[in-house]
């Protein structure tokens, strides 16, 4: 008997039409600002400085940062052009079964950093009580930080840019006041923060010491450059555009230009501060480097820092993971509290000493992912999708029982590749996971199950914004109901 699809047509998984985009450039380039600080951040900048000077630091973390950056902005564009957020488009690549496997890495993942962040969130938090009135339980201004931002998600994304309108400003200004401290209390040392390096290296190992600052940033924005949908389809986009940079040019704001230039200057901080009290972690830095007053302000930024990060580049892609993988049953709000309970659970203050290798073996393992993407949505679609059929369970992309074995496979060995080459990671499992998923797709899985947006490339039916299209999807019946299409460009 056939079923109706429905555990595929969560509320919150559907199609994000025109009118409900409510994120511009300006808001995107905004909440970008307060996700770019992070620990992970600073962590690359502390590690970076011990082997290389802070000018090859910064020339390193400036590569990764476009490089990444130019990733999430080609792949978000599934999220611009068909609405459709990373789980939901993943049933294309992995099928409507297999995607929850790739998904829910990505979604413990972000989990995970959800607790780590929310941890170095509230150490900060705890060191502000302590010096305001004595208080000092980092653990209750853990669970106390971690519900605020939970609530703050569950209220949905217009919730999370109006936060992060309020941070954003705060966060720059801050950010400033933080270097010069730090490098105040660097020179207090003897040290000046762009001469010294703690254990210089030359030929082979500077090119290593180089690339590892390279692909560590690209590693931990590896996570929300697959998952880059799932805040994508909330970006505002002009309708029958068929230029492909005017439709993303929110993207590119606040991926390619703000993200680099302020994550950049996180890695500065994390540097400086190791250089000031060999610790990257800046609430460290900053209690021995400022007092009273000076010294809560200075913490009350990564307060809110820790706060803007989470909720976007975290919870948001964590939430949706779970409310697919639970379907109609687990809403988005429910999705958020399991993305919390995760992050909780994982004990993230356990965790901190093992950051830059995880950013190489967790960005190579998502790169194949990202590689799988570019490929089935650019190479083999041409950005053409099937929409409906993504909401069916018996539809084009059951495959084998809800399986597609060439995106499982391809994204098998594109990971272990990078693992294995983890200085490389990032381009080893996007090359690997993009050819071998290309050749096992193309004369292989899709020669036994037919894609009808490949057999038959037809804009006006498979295209979204690009031709004026709101996708909308009957959840009481397996039948379509698309809008007029308006075919004048």
């Amino acid at each position: 008997m056939k079923q109706n699809g429905n555990y595929l047509k969560s509320p919150d998984l559907l199609p994000i039409s025109h009118g409900d985009r409510k994120i511009s450039p300006f808001g995107f380039t905004v909440i970008w600002i307060g996700m770019a600080v992070v620990l992970a951040a600073f962590a690359i900048g502390g590690a970076g400085i011990q082997t290389l000077p802070l000018g090859w630091v910064i020339v390193a973390t400036i590569i990764g940062s476009v490089l990444i950056g130019i990733f999430m902005t080609i792949i978000g564009d599934i999220g611009v052009e068909h609405g459709l957020s990373f789980p939901v488009y993943m049933r294309a690549p992995f099928g409507t079964i297999g995607t929850h496997i790739p998904s829910l890495v990505r979604g413990i993942t972000a989990s995970c950093w959800f607790g780590i962040n929310t941890y170095f969130g509230a150490t900060a938090m705890n060191a502000i009580l302590f010096t305001l009135i004595g208080f000092d339980n980092w653990f209750i201004c853990f669970l106390i930080f971690a519900a605020a931002q939970l609530i703050n998600t569950a209220l949905g994304i217009k919730a999370i840019e109006r936060f992060a309108d309020l941070a954003a400003p705060t966060i720059i200004l801050i950010s400033v006041w933080m270097y010069l401290s730090l490098s105040d209390k660097a020179l207090e040392q003897g040290r000046d923060v762009w001469t010294w390096v703690e254990n210089p290296v030359t030929g082979g190992a500077a090119i290593t010491a180089f690339m590892v600052v390279v692909m560590s940033n690209m590693g931990f924005w590896a996570t929300l450059a697959a998952d880059m949908p799932s805040l994508s389809r909330f970006f505002k986009a002009p309708k029958n555009e068929r230029n492909w940079f005017k439709r993303n040019k929110a993207q590119i704001a606040g991926s390619i230009i703000a993200m680099p230039i302020v994550n950049t200057f996180m890695v500065i901080i994390g540097a400086v501060s190791y250089v000031a009290v060999m610790n990257y972690d800046p609430v460290v830095g900053l209690q021995e480097a400022a007092s009273g007053i000076v010294l809560g302000v200075l913490l009350l930024m990564i307060v809110f820092a820790q706060w803007s990060t989470n909720t976007s580049a975290n919870v948001v892609p964590a939430a949706t993971i779970f409310s697919n993988v639970g379907g109609p049953k687990v809403p988005f709000w429910a999705g958020v509290i399991i993305a919390g309970i995760v992050g909780i659970v994982v004990q993230p203050w356990s965790l901190f000493d093992v950051i830059i290798p995880a950013l190489l073996i967790i960005g190579g393992i998502l790169s194949a992912i990202v590689g799988i993407l570019f490929t089935d949505y650019y190479v083999l679609r041409k950005r053409r999708v099937n929409v409906q059929e993504l909401y069916e369970d018996n539809g084009q992309f059951k495959y084998t029982n809800g399986v597609n074995w060439a995106g499982m496979i391809a994204w098998i060995i594109g990971g272990l590749a990078a693992y294995w080459l983890s200085a490389y990671s990032f381009f080893v499992g996007f090359g690997v996971g993009a050819i071998i998923y290309y050749f096992l797709a193309k004369y292989w899985y899709f020669n036994k199950y037919k894609q009808a947006e490949i057999e038959d490339p037809n804009d006006e039916k498979y295209l979204g914004i690009t031709v004026g299209r709101d996708w909308k999807i009957d959840t009481t019946e397996t039948v379509i109901i698309e809008e007029t299409v308006n075919t004048q460009i």
